[in-house]
């Protein structure tokens, strides 16, 4: 367990892989979705190739790390990124961002070009849904809490196979529900107010877009519109996963990812 503060936020941060230096050998960094934390992508570990350094973390709001008093913007989110990795040293990493973390990793992209070298883009798009969506979610969160939202959010991140048949959904619910309501709430905010079109339009980097083919949050429709802004990039959907395809379809996932890591060099 590491921890590092950026701007007054401490952050849980897990870095796995070589250490022989702050900047030796290749960093694959995940982002995480709302309402996870950086346990998403256990499964997906032992899928990629060895040798790889990979950086784990929890956005503010969210599992170990601070919850600071809102409001905050994806922009703000994408600052603490880069603080967290111009603190590990770490510069033209690959960013796998899922749903709100794509978000940040195209945001970070536009912003600090030097620490990203290519973007994995996940159930995730340059605009997530109508601003009166997350409005209700936020004023639902700030009266009741994270429990009456909980299986609404378990249906849209889960196949209903999954959601009948795995025992660990009880454990996926427990993390949801055990989210700070303020940091939700905040991180919310902060998709609803992004709109990261043009600058997204902008980039020029290599991008693997991968979705879900069951996703109900955003749809591989959505995610496909987000990967034709960026030139060059890669669309590849993923069977039998919803929202969040590193636990349904770890092994899918690790092999897209070893696949794009071979083929910018990363691997």
């Amino acid at each position: 367990m590491q921890a590092i503060t950026v701007d007054g936020v401490t952050h849980h941060v897990r870095v796995e892989g070589p250490a022989e230096g702050p900047a030796e050998g290749p960093a694959l960094v995940f982002a995480n979705s709302l309402g996870t934390d950086l346990r998403i992508w256990d499964a997906v570990m032992a899928h990629l190739p060895a040798g790889l350094r990979v950086v784990r973390y929890d956005k503010r709001g969210h599992g170990l790390s601070d919850c600071p008093e809102g409001p905050w913007r994806i922009e703000t989110l994408a600052a603490d990124l880069a603080g967290l990795l111009d603190a590990l040293g770490l510069r033209g990493a690959v960013v796998c961002g899922l749903s709100v973390g794509g978000m940040i990793a195209q945001a970070l992209a536009a912003v600090r070009p030097d620490l990203v070298r290519a973007l994995v883009l996940a159930d995730t798009a340059a605009r997530i849904g109508p601003p009166e969506m997350w409005e209700t979610r936020i004023a639902a969160v700030e009266s009741g809490g994270m429990a009456p939202l909980a299986d609404g959010v378990l249906e849209r991140w889960f196949t209903a196979g999954f959601r009948a048949g795995d025992p660990a959904l009880a454990l996926w619910r427990n993390m949801l529900v055990r989210t700070p309501a303020a940091g939700y709430a905040a991180t919310c905010a902060a998709i609803r107010d992004a709109d990261l079109t043009a600058t997204t339009a902008g980039l020029r980097l290599p991008c693997l877009a991968v979705c879900g083919a069951e996703d109900a949050a955003t749809t591989p429709d959505l995610v496909r519109g987000t990967a034709a802004l960026i030139s060059g990039s890669r669309y590849e959907e993923i069977p039998g996963a919803g929202h969040l395809p590193p636990v349904e379809q770890p092994a899918a996932l690790g092999a897209l990812l070893s696949g794009f890591l071979e083929g910018v060099g990363h691997g």
